[in-house]
């Protein structure tokens, strides 16, 4: 459905893109996870058409010019900055939108009405936008992108500065839009939405993709051990004993408490349950997508 090969660009003497590839197929939704400055919204500039590559080329359904006015109506592009007129109302918004789509009457008249119940702003249709708290502005942002029912979706970081409500919306809306056979491209730098949200995901820097995947499969490669923390029942235990059933490194034991690394948490536990030895306290640390994203992109602190 989406295919990017060998993809370049340049801003004078930055590459922000570096002869990147991938492919998203119909359906899945796929994520595109970096640090600010990664390339992630130069990668949505050029998949819509905004942007011209200064190498590579770009497909979506079959078609390699983004900027022809059919492929166009195929795209759902919601951008990270707000796109949307705050001395306007929402509905005034989508309307204008929708008419930029070709839509008008009882049509437009029921896609703006969906989209406003989607968003959570049929209430407030007719308030300017102005007066619109942080998160009812990303709403109607995302939902602009979704009037006219694009079969593609290019979401860039479109949870940036929202409440947890607003938040938990857009994923329902993401992960509907999804059910309902879209194809999606989601960027952003938090991990737990892309862990949520993705099929797979690409994980890119300084324009690169360090490594493309699976969430599971990129976990169980970059990941790094589970953490485990026990505390005995007895109070004392014989440590010999606790050592030769737990398959880890690092091992820690103080009196009563082990804490030890280890790629399979649940054998060691059995072990220790299978020997006798009584749990009162148990603590697993599993490896996730930040771990991944931390481990291939670095822990230095990035401006």
């Amino acid at each position: 459905m989406i295919e990017a090969v060998n993809l370049t660009k340049r801003y004078g003497d930055i590459v922000a893109l570096d002869d990147v590839t991938f492919g998203v197929e119909k359906g899945e939704t796929f994520g595109l996870l970096g640090p600010n400055g990664a390339g992630k919204t130069t990668a949505i500039g050029l998949l819509c058409g905004l942007l011209t590559p200064d190498g590579g080329t770009v497909s979506l359904a079959g078609k390699t010019d983004p900027t022809v006015t059919e492929v166009r109506l195929s795209l759902g592009v919601v951008p990270q900055t707000l796109a949307i007129y705050e001395e306007l109302s929402a509905e005034q918004n989508l309307r204008f939108f929708g008419g930029i789509y070709g839509l008008s009457g009882s049509e437009l008249k029921e896609r703006v009405t969906r989209c406003l119940e989607i968003a959570g702003l049929g209430e407030r249709r007719k308030e300017r936008v102005s007066k619109y708290s942080g998160g009812m502005k990303r709403r109607l942002n995302m939902v602009c992108g979704l009037l006219h029912e694009p079969t593609i979706l290019l979401l860039d970081e479109p949870t940036v500065g929202v409440d947890p409500q607003s938040r938990n919306l857009i994923f329902d809306t993401i992960e509907d839009m999804k059910s309902q056979g879209r194809t999606i491209i989601y960027t952003t730098h938090y991990m737990e939405e892309a862990q949520r949200l993705c099929d797979r995901v690409a994980i890119l820097d300084h324009g690169k993709i360090l490594d493309m995947d699976t969430v599971g499969n990129l976990i169980a490669k970059h990941g790094g051990p589970s953490h485990v923390e026990a505390e005995f029942e007895d109070g004392t235990c014989d440590s010999d004993r606790v050592k030769a059933c737990v398959d880890g490194e690092h091992i820690q034991l103080d009196k009563s408490r082990i804490r030890f690394e280890t790629s399979r948490p649940m054998e060691s536990l059995a072990e220790l349950n299978r020997s006798g030895l009584r749990l009162s306290t148990l603590k697993v640390e599993t490896a996730n997508l930040e771990d991944v994203f931390l481990n291939l992109t670095g822990r230095r602190l990035r401006d």
